[in-house]
This record gives C-alpha cells, structure tokens and sequence, in this order.
C-alpha cells in the first residue's frame, strides 16, 4: 500500500480526485488531529472465520466471487454515505477498480478496500463540516423560490465541488427552515446547527479501527440476508444495550446508523413499548431531561454517549426529539415523553379483560387478550418448577377467569409482539385446536422439523379472532397463521411483517482460539418458517382474511422492504385436518358488514383519509426552500389535522355506534375487530 505525506485536508481533497491514496497506518485518540485507522491484529482472521461460518451455516448458500464481491461493493458504499452527501463522481469512478476484488480480499484477510474507502469518507466528511461553518456565518434568504430535492436515491454523485456546495447548502437551508418555522431568529438557528456540527465533527474524529470493521463486516454479512449480523466485542458489549433489562431506562435497544442513533428493538413491557410512540428504525435526534430540561441535539453523537443520556433513575422523565422512520417532507419532529422503568416479567405478561359490545341492541362480553411477546422463563422449566411463567400457562388462566364473567368470544391481540419463543407460540395453538402440526421448520442443510401439538384437547372452543398489524413478526405469525390454516379463527389487522427466519448468535472467541482478544459475534440465519400449508411466512407474512387501512406498504416496512430478504416459497403441506368453525360463507358476510363500516363509522373514514394524506406526502421527493410556502403548508395541516380523534366525534355519533366502552375511541382497529367478532359470536349462535 502507498504511503502519502501528511498534508492540509483542502490539498488532500484536491489530489483525491485524481487518486484516492492513504497515509500512514497509524491509530491515536485525539480530538483535534484526524488519525488514519488500521486493522487490529485479530481483523483479519476474524474476517476468514466470518466467512467460513457464513458458507457452512448459513441458510442461503451464498458462493464468494465476483459477483457477491459486487454487493458488498454496493452495500458498503451505502452504508457509508446512503445519500450520496460525501462521494464524489471521481472517487466512485477510482473506487470501481475495487468491485470483483472484494472475494479475493475475504480468501487473503485483506483489508485495505474497506479502511481506505471509510477514510476517504472521513475526508470528505470534515470538509463538509468546514463547509456548514462557513456558511452559517450569513444568514440565508427565505424568500427565493427553489427547491431540495430531500430523496437522493436516484441521483447522481456530484461531479465537482461547485454542486457538491450546492447541494449541502440546500440541505442545511431545509434544516434552517425547520428552525423558523418554530419562531427561532438567525442567531438561534445559525448557533443551534454550528453546535449540532461542531458535535458532528468531533465524533467524526472520534472513529475508531472497530467502527471500520464493523460496517464493512455488515456489508459483507447483510449481502446474505437482513438479519445476518456482526457484532464488534464493544457493540455487543455496550453499544446495543438492552437498556431496560440491564438498567433504568426507556426500554429501547439502540444502534448506530452513521451519524443518527436509531432505535434497533423495542423491549417489551417497558416505557417505550407500553407508549406505542416509538418504532424500529425511528431516529432520537434529541434528549432531554425532566419536563422543562432543553432538549440537547444528539444528530452526530456516538451511540454509547446518547445512552448515557437517556438513563436515569426510575421514575424520572426523558423527552425524546423523534425523526420517525416514515416521516414526510414536512413532517415535524415528534416529542415523545417517557417515564424511565425497569423491566421485570410481569411488564411483559399477558393481560385480558372483559370489553362489552352492543350491536342492535344486543350486548356481547368480548374478552381481549393482549400478548406482547411469547415468553417463558426457560431456566425454571429447565430446573422442573411446576410454577414457571409462559404465555401459554397465563393466557390459559386468563381464558378461565373471562369464561366465569360469561365471554361470549376471545379476541387475541398480537400487534406489536415481535415474537420470542417457537415452542410457546407452538404450545399456545394447542390451546385451540385439537391436535395436529403448527409449524414447519427447515433448517440449512435442508432437513425440516415439524413442532406439533399432541394434546388432543381443545382448552377452548368458542368464537376466537387475532388481530394482527405490520409490527407483528416471527412467532407472532406462526400463531395467527396457524389459526388461520386451520380455519379456527377469523384474522383480522394488517398484513405481518413477513420475518420467517431463525437467528443464532455465535462468539468467535468460541471458534478462534485467541486467549489474548476478546473478539466479536455473529448472529446468522439457519432455518425458515413454513406454515402448515408449506407456505413461508418469510416476506409475505400473514395476510388477513379482512385487512384494515394501513398506512405502511410492503415496499416501505417490513421483509419485503429489505433487498436482501430471503425469498417466499413453499415445502410440501404437513397432513393437517382443517376445522369447521371458519366458514367461506361467514367470512364473505363479514367483509361486507367491514365494508358498511368503513363508509359509515367516523373513526374509520378519518383513519382512511389520514393514511392516504400521509400516503401522497410520503411520496413526494422535493421541498419548498421558500419560507412563506412551508409557512402555508405547515398551516394547511394544522387546519386538516386540528383536534384529536375524540373531540371530532360527537357523543351522538358514539351513541349511534351503540359503542359502550370509552377506550375503544382511541383504538379504532380493535373497536372494529370487536365488531366483527361480536358478528361472529351471532353466526356461532345462531
């Protein structure tokens, strides 16, 4: 590797349009001289071993050449500049020399592509924070008529520094407008977006040899499928901690995308997952402490720090500055207010309750049965503890105590429950169904396992409906699409998020023998879920038999989002005997009574509107930099959006809903599931 001489970063950026070269291999930890990054001693074995565990173990049988060198090529340079904000045309033209040599690199441990690619965007990123202090010295005119173009994915790399100043002054004009529309003066803007950069620059300076690594593995890993994953020693030690389990927190297991802290997971049965205000891929560009603590920018700010920030004693409260995943391009930041918590098992353990429902005069005790995950403590079971906690053994107890207050139908409730165990969601359709297969399980050297329930009994047989929605994943579906194979129940909700794939997690420290490295971890697929009809539950998911208004396409979240999900096919059909409690008939008279519904019921042609609004917002690619046009914009949506969901209906319009329990305002999707399984528990009878 060629060895450049230390030289001002504005002559470095001029030669490297001509040659990308790097400088001396060197790591120190200062915060005011940009170090140049080199491998660890232990890279490069790991480099070999993750690849070799990759081709044995691994469900996609992935060969390593040219043409998987080109996609982690692609993943790579996404991962690090997913705007094209940094590169250049002329250093996406050197790079390309670097495409079908990635493979050669993996089978040699050579490392130099990825190291000299992330500095080469570390250049590139101070001269852009150079950039946004100068320009913020002038204030900008709000008053020309041009436009940003926010979405970048087709455009192309700037081709001299002339656009590339273009582009970023647009980019930090949006933000600015984003200041003014809030009634900030220049001085407060100009001071809040030089601290935000300044913040940016200095974790910039920040990065270490691990942060190289880690990103390259991913790209590496992620060209196999989305939930492939490395883990560098300090990330699975520290960086995604499970705050809520661990510590006094918001319950949130939180990740580094570049220079944004993003919510990886959220725990079940903590404060964020019993708000609802947060979600998986949901950006926290802002902490603040208390009710009346500032809010303190964290855009920049290595993950660990903002983790810091956000823990604090039980009880006390942490406002959260939220960019949402699916946020459009006038959508304001969201606030969302938590109570720090621990989390123990019952935060986590299914609840029911008795909702009553009158239709035509006829009243119906509907028991609802929340599941956020499926849970069981394996180590009492393991020890023979008769009294052990699983969803199963609680949802039975919960089934019993709302069958003595006279339940006339069950509804289980698994939006949000991302999953857990296999052998729960297993256990718990055993309660419904008499016997016979649930699920179907091939593994990656292509044996398939069938997980059965052998019981025999049916714990209960009256009228059931799930409700489902996107969030619902993994064990989630294996239930829902169970029920509905064997015709047990009615599924209601919102297509599933399509994961049907089993992770295992492995320490290389188990596999490479260096007693002198804590090394990192590798979580890889090795199975896929198959339901009793031999279809996947990968990528399509569950789809129901009435499917609400949702405002999240395939295409936008869930597996089908992900361009390296494993694909949907089908195994042969498990010999399964299909019950006679779900009709052809019966479902075709409660679409029809679900379509009544959507064109009658206010809550459900309010949601419906929303969701289309957001759906035309989404889709725009292009904003106004013109402060009286976002002024009239931000307007005409206060006036669209103003008044919660409660005070636009009328209490006569709940009276001729014959709606009898207030909470069923705020949740129009398990009023209207209510309603179906109310209609449903009339057919039974009838």
């Amino acid at each position: 590797m060629k060895k450049a001489l230390v030289i001002s970063l504005s002559l470095l950026f001029f030669i490297a349009f001509a040659e990308v070269k790097p400088t001396d291999h060197y790591e120190v930890n200062t915060a005011d001289s940009l170090i140049y990054l080199k491998p660890k001693a232990e890279h490069p074995i790991e480099m070999q071993y993750i690849s070799s565990l990759l081709n044995q173990f691994h469900y996609r049988k992935a060969p390593l050449n040219d043409s998987l060198s080109s996609v982690v090529f692609d993943n790579y340079i996404e991962a690090l500049d997913p705007g094209k904000m940094y590169f250049m045309q002329a250093d996406m033209e050197y790079f390309e020399k670097y495409r079908y040599t990635i493979d050669d690199d993996f089978k040699s441990g050579k490392l130099d592509f990825a190291f000299q690619i992330f500095h080469v965007r570390r250049e590139r990123a101070i001269d852009r924070m150079d950039y946004v202090t100068r320009i913020l010295k002038t204030e900008m005119d709000f008053s020309t008529e041009e436009m940003y173009k926010f979405d970048r994915e087709e455009s192309q790399w700037m081709a001299d520094r002339e656009a590339w100043d273009e582009l970023w002054r647009k980019y930090i004009k949006n933000q600015a407008i984003s200041y003014k529309l809030k009634g900030k003066d220049w001085e407060e803007i100009s001071s809040a977006l030089d601290k935000r950069y300044k913040q940016w620059s200095k974790a910039i300076y920040q990065n270490k040899s691990e942060d190289v690594f880690q990103t390259f593995m991913n790209a590496f890993t992620s060209t196999f499928d989305p939930h492939t994953d490395y883990f560098s020693p300090k990330a699975a030690e520290d960086f995604n901690i499970n705050m809520s389990l661990s510590l006094e927190g918001i319950g949130a297991r939180l990740s580094q995308n570049l220079d944004y802290t993003e919510i990886a997971e959220i725990v079940v049965g903590g404060p964020a997952y019993r708000s609802k205000d947060l979600n998986k891929q949901d950006k926290i560009i802002g902490v603040g402490q208390g009710d009346e603590g500032e809010i303190v920018d964290v855009v920049g700010w290595r993950v660990d720090d903002v983790v810091q920030l956000i823990r604090g004693k039980k009880g006390s409260i942490v406002r959260l500055l939220i960019q949402r995943a699916d946020a459009g391009p006038n959508d304001a930041p969201d606030i969302v207010r938590l109570v720090r918590d621990k989390i123990n098992l019952d935060d986590q353990a299914s609840t029911g309750e008795i909702i009553p429902i009158t239709e035509n005069g006829n009243t119906y005790k509907l028991g609802v049965i929340s599941i956020p995950s499926f849970y069981r403590n394996f180590d009492e079971a393991r020890t023979g503890s008769r009294d052990y906690r699983s969803t199963t053994r609680d949802v039975r107890i919960l089934i019993d105590s709302l069958q003595k207050e006279g339940m006339d139908g069950l509804m289980i409730d698994l939006r949000f429950n991302g999953g857990g165990s296999l052998q729960e969601a297993v256990e718990l359709t055993g309660l419904f169904i008499p016997d016979g297969p649930v699920v179907q399980v091939k593994n990656y050297d292509q044996t398939v396992d069938k997980l059965r329930d052998n019981d025999g009994n049916i714990f209960y047989d009256g009228p059931v409906a799930v409700l489902i929605n996107r969030f619902s994943a993994s064990a989630s579906e294996i239930f829902s699409g169970a029920i509905q194979d064997y015709g047990r129940g009615i599924v209601l909700g919102e297509t599933t998020f399509g994961k049907g794939t089993v992770q295992n997690l492995i320490s290389l420290n188990r596999v490479i023998n260096d007693p002198k490295n804590k090394l990192g971890q590798l979580k890889l697929t090795l199975a896929k879920f198959y339901r009793v009809t031999g279809s996947s539950t990968q990528h399509e998911g569950v789809t129901p038999d009435i499917q609400f208004p949702s405002i999240y396409s395939a295409e936008e979240y869930g597996e089908s989002s992900r361009p390296s999900a494993l694909p949907w096919d089908k195994i042969s059909t498990s010999n399964f005997n299909k019950t006679d409690q779900i009709s052809p008939e019966m479902v075709e008279k409660l679409v029809s009574l679900y379509q009544q519904d959507l064109n009658t019921d206010p809550q459900l042609k309010k949601l419906v509107a929303d969701i289309e609004k957001s759906k035309i917002e989404r889709a725009k690619t292009t904003i106004s930099l013109n402060l009286q046009e976002r002024m009239k914009e931000l307007e005409e949506d206060e006036e669209e959006n103003g008044g919660n969901l409660s005070t636009e209906i009328n209490s006569s319009e709940v009276a001729n809903e014959e709606t009898e329990d207030s909470r069923l305002l705020d949740d129009p999707y398990l009023k209207e599931g209510l309603r179906l399984l109310a209609e449903l528990a009339k057919m039974k009878v009838g």
